[in-house]
């Protein structure tokens, strides 16, 4: 829970915020602390955020000019039936009769 205090200012933005979503029964304390949190965030932005490492001069590997992996690759690495898969060569589904 927000350890901003509710103030009328709070109370009335809350208000607004729960009329524009169409005022929802049983949901007025959601869109109070959702305020509270707005107005926490707008007193301080900069709350909870944790520094960028690479704004700290930190040399990233391409820039180190090492081989980086397109992202595409990673996509492919996965299992492929019939490849010597961990269950072996051999479809997992029974086979039909031959009659």
């Amino acid at each position: 829970m927000s350890e901003t205090p509710i103030t009328p200012k709070i109370r009335e933005r809350a208000r607004k915020l729960w009329e524009d979503a169409g005022s929802p029964a049983g949901r007025e304390d959601d869109y109070l602390e959702r305020a509270r949190e707005l107005a926490g965030l707008e007193s301080n932005p900069e709350a909870g955020l944790e520094p960028n490492p690479l704004a700290d001069g930190v040399v990233t590997p391409a820039e180190r000019g090492e081989y980086v992996e397109e992202a595409s690759i990673q996509e492919n690495l996965g299992e492929f039936p019939g490849l010597e898969t961990d269950q072996g060569d051999r479809l997992q589904t029974p086979r039909r009769r031959q009659d």
